[in-house]
């Protein structure tokens, strides 16, 4: 029996990529391994999207540089964004490294790991061709069994000034309809309770297909041929929220009432500047619109803070709008220069002194906003998909609502009731705190 560890960095994105690799090495009669020491081949799927996932992603590699270089006769592959971002400069860099596979290549990892171990491969950066997986495609979902996500598209073709994806992951290229719910209909046989669809762009689903087949179809045909209890739809363009869409969302309960759509900013000065196609009064009609169709509706959005030309005054004017419309869940991240990327030689960059203190201000006004916002919860009772064991103590299970998606919200803390993991339980909400509520099941 040959053993394989895999490391996976990045979004959810990636980590379906992963759950590929994991699925091609297991159908070829691999096992995964949580100790590296003890694996024959060291593989880690990388993320190349931001300078901070490049550094955390060398960092990785070198601490399984450590490892192979204790054991030389291990195999070292690196696999995703950062090959297909660097190409052949880090085969001069890595050494170290056996193969180097670009982001298209996870399905075929297996095979090339093969021909590596038989000393079959003429090169050891490999950059596949553009590829779309099915729902053929072998899987290992590394999720806990009751979630899982969808990946509906991949590429992108919205062309951010500050965005490499692109150029890594190529334009858009959306899945059929009917592959799409094969796969859903596969997840659920195997358990899934929650099905989160992802994508660089949700919205841009099917424009590269045909006329008829957008994100509003999908949504409707995986109502139809799934029983899926929660659907969730995280990666929204702002302007790409359609009427339809918030009906949908408003006449099922099983499409749960939250909407992850990223903002970046709230300034049209840098808005225009990131080549976002959208000014800051659109986005308080959206988030209006929303609320107006779907009045128990979810927001969760994102911001780019210190971006070049940003002056204090078009900054502030995030916080004016967070305290304007109390969105209920927001991330903060810091600007990069992204080599590459049209930004980069944008004039007036913002010092990393000021991004990390806007950054810091930013989280510090939606902590006093969501401590607000949660106490709406209390007196409810909400349906919650119990997840285990609370991260705190073993004494609370743990568990999320409707309205938190998993990995980047808070949490329900259960303090009474029995229920298993996977389960969908009846909780009163008798507490909140900045982020996570606390209550216990309803019994009967």
């Amino acid at each position: 029996m040959a053993f394989f560890h895999l490391v996976s960095l990045g979004c959810a994105k990636n980590l379906v990529d992963s759950e590929v690799i994991l699925g091609s090495m297991t159908s070829a009669g691999w096992q995964l391994i949580e100790d590296p020491e003890n694996a024959d081949v060291l593989i880690i799927n990388t993320c190349g999207f931001i300078q901070a996932a490049v550094e955390e992603a060398i960092s990785e590699i070198f601490e399984l540089v450590k490892i192979k270089n204790r054991f030389p006769e291990k195999r070292l592959v690196v696999v995703g964004c950062l090959v297909q971002r660097y190409k052949e400069k880090l085969s001069d860099d890595l050494p170290e490294v056996d193969l180097f596979v670009g982001t298209e290549g996870a399905e075929k990892i297996a095979t090339l790991i093969e021909r590596l171990m038989k000393g079959g491969l003429a090169q050891r950066v490999i950059l596949p061709d553009l590829y779309l997986m099915t729902h053929e495609t072998p899987r290992v979902i590394s999720t806990p069994p009751f979630r899982a996500w969808l990946k509906i598209t991949e590429g992108c073709n919205n062309r951010c000034s500050y965005c490499m994806i692109p150029m890594i992951r190529g334009g858009l290229r959306s899945r059929s309809l009917d592959d799409l719910v094969r796969e859903a209909q596969k997840l659920e046989r195997s358990g899934v309770k929650e099905l989160s669809l992802i994508a660089q762009d949700s919205t841009a689903y099917g424009r590269d297909l045909d006329k008829d087949t957008n994100l509003e179809k999908l949504v409707r045909q995986l109502l139809k041929h799934t029983t899926i209890p929660w659907l969730r739809l995280l990666y929204l363009y702002p302007t790409g929220v359609t009427d339809e869409l918030l009906t949908l969302m408003a006449e099922n309960d099983r499409v749960v009432p939250y909407l992850d759509i990223p903002m970046q900013h709230a300034s049209d000065i840098m808005l225009q500047a990131m080549n976002r196609r959208y000014s800051r009064e659109q986005l308080f009609q959206v988030v209006e619109k929303i609320r107006n169709r779907v009045p128990n509706v979810t927001i969760r959005t994102t911001f780019l803070v210190g971006f070049p030309g940003e002056s204090e005054k078009t900054f502030l004017e995030i916080e004016d709008f967070l305290r304007k419309v109390r969105i209920d869940h927001v991330g903060v991240f810091s600007y990069a220069n992204e080599e590459g990327a049209p930004s980069e030689k944008f004039a007036n960059q913002v010092s990393e002194r000021v991004k990390r203190k806007r950054v810091e201000y930013l989280l510090a006004v939606q902590a006093e906003l969501s401590a607000e916002i949660q106490k709406k919860y209390i007196g409810r009772i909400e349906p919650v998909l119990v997840e285990g064991l609370s991260s705190e103590t073993d004494l609370l299970l743990q568990g999320r609502t409707r309205f938190q998606a998993p990995e980047v919200d808070g949490c329900v803390l259960i303090n009474d009731g029995i229920a298993s993991p996977g389960d969908i339980v009846p909780v009163a909400i008798t507490d909140a705190q900045v982020y996570d509520l606390v209550g216990g099941i309803v019994s009967g």
